[in-house]
């Protein structure tokens, strides 16, 4: 006869099952995750809870992982839901333009250096700062045009949406 399962094993096979319900959305293969090193120190006013930083580190690197498959397939459908605002109308923008030309790129060997740098006080917006560091290939077809190291200094406004944090602003600037 199985017994009662405890509080705390329910909360575990929850968990479980909630990983392999989604994980095929979040996998894209082992060597295309983005490596993603998220400081919150220096955040204020409000400091950065554990779960909000851990919340916010998932779904930064599953944003960048999206962002990568829409602009390799030229498809706008992997960003639905993790962008709004302006960095939603940019990125919709740069994949109608790349299907309308032909190309195609690739955002490869991604490391991203986060730094949190405002928490708004009632919890409703956070302002990151991200030096990413990665390859940029622009494919025509099959052939590669165009290859280069890149290092991008993003400024980056987050909100909190219904279950995950999404990104409303995505802007390069030339320093911080």
């Amino acid at each position: 006869m199985m017994g009662r399962i405890q509080s705390g094993q329910l909360a575990k096979v929850i968990a479980l099952a909630l990983i392999a319900l989604f994980a095929p959305r979040y996998s894209t293969g082992a060597d295309s995750t983005p490596q993603v090193v998220l400081n919150t120190s220096k955040a204020g006013p409000r400091s950065v809870e554990s779960l909000t930083k851990r919340a916010l580190l998932r779904d930064y690197k599953f944003a960048w992982v999206n962002l990568e498959q829409a602009l390799e397939s030229n498809s706008p459908a992997p960003l639905s839901g993790l962008f709004a605002g302006t960095a939603s109308v940019w990125l919709n923008e740069s994949v109608a333009s790349q299907r309308r030309s032909g190309l195609t790129s690739r955002y490869l060997d991604q490391n991203h250096k986060v730094e949190a740098v405002f928490y708004a006080p009632e919890g409703d917006m956070i302002e990151l700062h991200d030096t990413a560091d990665y390859r940029l290939q622009i494919l025509d077809g099959s052939k590669t045009i165009h290859d280069e190291h890149v290092v991008v200094h993003y400024v980056v406004l987050i909100t909190p949406g219904a279950d995950r944090w999404v990104i409303r602003q995505l802007q390069a600037v030339p320093e911080f």
